[in-house]
């Protein structure tokens, strides 16, 4: 018998998908079928399995007509150039309407079907902007919970964070009266193991509808293993489904919250009797899934821009005082309450050779002596971090209840110079649902009999109380900490002037990276997804006579393709840093008449007129390029639009060695007290705040202009603005 324990577990490849799905595999090259689900048989008029193994669909016209005739297999190619991204389409079996998706995964093309369900209770509109309206994180999940039971709607709706040691935790809840509450509970990391959460940042939406069902086999003659990872049907792991049933339901819904690339957490859904959910439905809800969390984390990029803002203006503050000092000594002693409360540490302690100077709760000095011998031997690298120190070694150096937690950070060990923030104990309780210790059971797979760590029985709460430990060190507190050592560095180092100079070019790189990452989270943050999504639903219920809007529907596909271009090369750009930009020669005209016409209709109103003359090749980068003129000649139709006869004029014209294009509109001007800021990230106007916008496109401009080695200018009045770009000449 062998033992498995639960990140071991192959649930990707199962063997079987779930009774409401119907799957066909073809080989990617040659079109012919491969594998099968068992119950495709109850569907299509086929007499015998075998006959369908190494044929292809077009064998079998009365059978597969339907699907043979979809705009997505007559275009099998083109639409799964893409390795694992569905396409969707609908098609009619039998008289029956089936969703029917593909997608290419492993060297073929998956062909998946389930019935289409008409939702009686959907009560939402596709209303997807509201979310970036709220600037409070409980009230967004909350929000995104409620969202949800309006589309979905299943007994005990989760949003569920995943913390750093892979357990996780309920933030926020919605359920019905009969339901217990799960809100702050945590969850141990073999709930949702490793391999598990792999395939949640792999497949983002994720159904069981019944655990009770029983489940449909795969059929091959040549694969024994067929990975599953990115179907919509794929079965549910044995363990899994026990788990549901231990937890007093029968069916169960997740999306993948997504940040940063990363698996942020879950919103995990429960329902105690059987419950299908049609694909559209799922689809919304996870479009709704994304918008939360793009808006989370915009939301967290302000927070943590504003923390960045007022961190240096503190570090500002303190560099002037440490200047008025002779020696470091004297700089930290004068400055040690600052220096304490920048990690929001309970105490403090400054070591130079035999000198002792403290601030806030700190242990005696014999006690300080030992943590300082213990330090110099132990501690290799130049900062160390605990937040467990008085569990970890609280009775080897006698430590008390205020030295739970410790920074501790050499400035300079021959010189025995070093800095030690404290932090009291936490009395921290932490809520389990259920007993988080491992049990072991046995379960068959795949007719062998296996040990593997069994799912919990009881979701009774559990108290574990946690001590020795402090509050944990966030990354802010980390940060205020590498800021302290950057600047005793650039106040202590005898070359002073040579740091200051390269920290001034590393803040301008900084400041470059985050003007472009808030471009693609800003700027180019529009949820692709929704757009595609619903572009390919409605071309699948469009009439088959209804070519011209077809066509019209591919187009903006492809406008929504080229924009994810952009979005990634822009991306690239960003994490680029400061390496060197490939200047070229760039037509501008088209960029400019395409960004004009989208600006008239996004910004403007029928009376809008933007006249457009000459337009000169420039030299510069074609990503950067377009980013220019988009906020530029939005701007200029944006803050004309309320004026009776708005109007918009774009010329370039060859100066010299230059190529200066001026953008002029008759919009609100900028006043005189304010033009000094106009550059500034986050700057907006007082007549400008009845226009929306955050302040940040302007800011964009004249990084990417300093980039290309160009200027931006403006110059304006009460009768409108001027903006002037100045390129090189090819």
């Amino acid at each position: 018998m062998n033992f498995v324990e639960c990140h071991e577990e192959p649930i990707h490849i199962p063997g079987y998908i779930q009774s409401f799905g119907y799957l066909i595999g073809i080989d990617a090259e040659s079109h012919s079928i491969t594998f099968f689900s068992r119950n495709i048989l109850d569907i299509l008029n086929i007499e015998s399995s075998d006959e369908l193994f190494n044929r292809k669909l077009t064998d079998f016209p009365e059978s597969f007509q339907s699907i043979i005739d979809s705009d997505i297999y007559t275009s099998l190619d083109k639409f799964t150039r893409r390795e694992n991204e569905t396409y969707f389409d609908k098609i009619f079996i039998d008289d029956k309407e089936y969703h029917f998706s593909v997608f290419k995964s492993g060297g073929y093309i998956f062909l998946e079907f389930e019935e289409v369900l008409i939702n009686p209770n959907k009560r939402i509109s596709n209303k997807y902007d509201n979310f970036y309206t709220i600037d409070n994180q409980q009230e967004l999940w909350n929000h995104l919970l409620e969202t949800l039971s309006k589309v979905v709607n299943y007994d005990r709706m989760m949003v569920y964070k995943f913390m750093m040691d892979g357990s996780g935790k309920v933030i926020a809840e919605k359920k019905g009266d009969t339901m217990e509450s799960f809100l702050g509970l945590h969850y141990p990391e073999s709930d949702i193991p490793k391999q598990a959460r792999e395939l949640y940042l792999k497949k983002r939406k994720r159904i069981f509808s019944n655990v009770d069902a029983e489940t449909v086999p795969l059929l091959s003659k040549t694969e024994k293993y067929i990975d599953l990872s990115f179907a919509a049907s794929r079965g549910m792991s044995p363990i899994h489904g026990q788990y549901l049933k231990n937890s007093g339901v029968s069916s169960s819904f997740s999306i993948s919250i997504i940040i940063d690339d990363h698996l942020w957490g879950l919103v995990t859904c429960q329902n105690i009797e059987a419950k299908h959910i049609d694909l559209e439905d799922r689809v919304q809800a996870g479009i709704f899934t994304a918008l939360a969390a793009n808006a989370y984390s915009s939301f967290k990029s302000k927070n943590e821009l504003n923390y960045r803002l007022e961190l240096n203006e503190k570090l500002s503050h303190l560099k002037t005082d440490f200047l008025k000092h002779n020696n470091l000594l004297d700089s930290l002693s004068e400055n040690k309450t600052e220096i304490k409360d920048l990690p929001e540490a309970d105490g403090l302690v400054v070591i130079s050779d035999e000198n002792i100077v403290t601030d806030g709760i700190t242990p005696d000095y014999e006690t300080i002596n030992t943590i300082v011998e213990w330090a110099f031997e132990n501690c290799e690298n130049t900062i160390y971090i605990s937040r467990s120190f008085l569990k970890d070694y609280g009775e080897k150096l006698g430590l008390s209840e205020n030295e739970a937690g410790v920074i501790i950070y050499f400035i300079d060990r021959d010189k025995k110079e070093m800095l030690i923030w404290f932090r009291k104990e936490f009395d921290e309780h932490i809520n389990w649902a259920g007993n988080p210790e491992k049990n072991i059971g046995v379960f068959s797979q795949n007719g062998e009999e296996k040990q593997i760590v069994s799912p919990r029985t009881s979701f009774q709460i559990f108290t574990e109380n946690i001590k020795g430990h402090s509050k944990r060190w966030n990354s802010r507190n980390i940060s205020s900490v590498h800021a302290i050592r950057d600047l005793i560095l650039e106040s202590s180092h005898k070359n002073y002037i040579a740091i200051k100079r390269l920290n001034d070019e590393l803040k301008k790189v900084n400041e470059e990276l985050d003007s472009f990452s808030y471009t693609i989270s800003h700027d180019l943050g529009t949820p692709l997804t929704v757009m595609k999504l619903n572009a390919q639903m409605l071309l699948g219920n469009l009439a088959d006579d209804s070519e011209k809007s077809k066509g019209k529907i591919h187009t903006i596909i492809e406008e929504i393709d080229t924009m994810a271009e952009m979005m990634h090369d822009v991306l690239q750009l960003s994490r680029a840093k400061h390496s060197e930009i490939q200047l070229e020669t760039l037509k501008t005209g088209h960029t400019i008449h395409k960004i004009s016409e989208n600006a008239k209709m996004t910004y403007g109103s029928s009376k809008s007129e933007i006249i457009i003359k000459d337009c000169p090749d420039v030299m510069g980068d074609k990503t950067m390029l377009h980013q220019v003129f988009l906020n530029i000649i939005n701007n200029a139709v944006k803050y004309s639009s309320h004026k009776d006869q708005p109007k918009v004029e774009i010329e370039g014209v060859e100066d010299g060695s230059a190529i200066v294009y001026r953008i002029s509109d008759n919009g609100i001007g900028i006043p005189e007290e304010e033009k000094h800021k106009m550059f500034k990230i986050f700057n907006r106007m007082e007549n400008a705040k009845k226009f929306k916008g955050n302040g940040i496109g302007l800011s964009i401009v004249h990084r990417i202009m300093k980039r290309i080695g160009g200027n931006v200018d403006f110059e304006s009045n009460k009768e409108g603005t001027s903006f002037i770009l100045t390129f090189k000449k090819p």
